[in-house]
């Protein structure tokens, strides 16, 4: 069983006008790996291609150049989604059925037994928090209470992948955290998640590993560690010394009786790296970053 759950080379989209002409290329020469069990956040400003991925994954869409394999299949597979979960950023809901009967009429979709059905809406229901709003339609429902029924119809079944675009979107800090947490439950579970997000603090808080878009360009890939560690400074964390032992270098905390707890490099946030990234792609088109490289507060005129 190979290692990657999404394997994307050189995957190319250009929209086209009427006439046939380029009207925007949405991607270019995008290629990277999601491995298995890993939940992946795919980042970028509006227009930079995320959205586009994503559909090109689930071969809603067909690229005009590159190859696309997921779950071992080719995109265009439609067999394959049977294996996959996915959340849109707008859920399209019927609003005239309650969650029961949402979750009922997608079970029936993917041709579950009865007995199957209610185990499953049952578990999802009580799974995301709305056992108290089970039995009303869902055009009655808040923001976030869609996406919460959003999310038990994305899993209802059980699938290996899960696609998340915004997750978060319309949250209350509590349904932020809730939401987040169950992201960790699916990797725990051995699914593997791959989600786009606008709020970055939810996806350093989540992701193993990240990449940014902008204009259809990879520009950053890695572990949210690895990209956000400053290995040109070190921060050391000793037990409490007083004011004149402070005062004093590293080399002498031995002789002070000083315990060392960590040793470890600062790190910035992922959001400072996302402005960062953004930045220089702007004023240096074509550059790629890699890990071990920090995109510069300043940039090269």
């Amino acid at each position: 069983m190979s290692d990657s759950v999404i394997e994307i080379r050189n995957l190319s989209k250009v929209y086209r006008d009427f006439w046939g002409r380029a009207k925007v290329r949405a991607l270019n020469s995008l290629s990277l790996d999601v491995k298995r069990g890993e939940v992946f956040g795919l980042l970028g400003p509006n227009g930079s291609g995320k959205t586009t991925t994503l559909k090109l994954l689930l071969g809603l869409l067909f690229p005009t150049e590159g190859q696309v394999r997921i779950l071992g299949e080719p995109a265009h597979d439609v067999e394959k989604n049977e294996r996959i979960g996915y959340l849109p950023e707008e859920s399209y809901l019927y609003r005239f059925l309650n969650a029961d009967e949402t979750l009922d009429f997608y079970g029936k979709l993917f041709k579950m037994t009865k007995a199957e059905r209610r185990e499953r809406r049952d578990a999802l229901i009580k799974r995301v928090g709305l056992e108290h709003a089970r039995r009303r339609q869902l055009k009655e429902y808040s923001k976030g209470m869609t996406r919460r029924i959003g999310l038990a119809q994305a899993l209802i079944n059980d699938p290996e992948l899960v696609l998340l675009d915004e997750p978060t979107s319309g949250l209350d800090p509590l349904g932020t955290a809730d939401m987040k947490e169950m992201i960790r439950e699916l990797k725990n579970e051995g699914k593997t998640v791959v989600m786009c997000s606008h709020l970055l603090a939810d996806v350093q808080d989540v992701c193993d590993r990240i990449a940014i878009l902008f204009r259809g360009e990879l520009k950053v890939i890695g572990s949210v560690q690895e990209l956000l560690e400053a290995k040109e400074e070190t921060q050391l964390v000793t037990s409490s010394l007083d004011d004149a032992t402070i005062r004093e270098v590293e080399s002498v905390l031995e002789k002070h009786g000083a315990n060392l707890k960590s040793f470890s490099h600062p790190t910035s946030t992922l959001e400072e790296l996302f402005l960062r990234t953004v930045k220089e792609s702007e004023a240096r088109p074509g550059r790629r970053f890699e890990p071990g490289e920090r995109p510069s507060a300043t940039t090269e005129s």
